[in-house]
């Protein structure tokens, strides 16, 4: 493994160890979603798979 790898995996960790613990405190302060509220998640997300299975078939 050459120096380059290593460096790049120290800062992978080092970004990690900074993420996390900020990532837990949004979870825990973060408002609950109500019912209708998930399709306006799922329909651009059906909509954009839609289009990509459009141009798959396509090409």
């Amino acid at each position: 493994m050459d120096w380059m790898k290593i460096g790049t995996a120290i800062l992978l960790i080092m970004m990690l160890v900074y993420l996390i613990p900020r990532a837990k405190i949004m979870m825990q302060q973060t408002r609950k979603a109500e019912p209708g509220e998930w399709m306006g998640v799922v329909l651009p997300l059906a909509a954009v798979a839609g289009f990509v299975a459009l141009l798959v078939m396509i090409i």
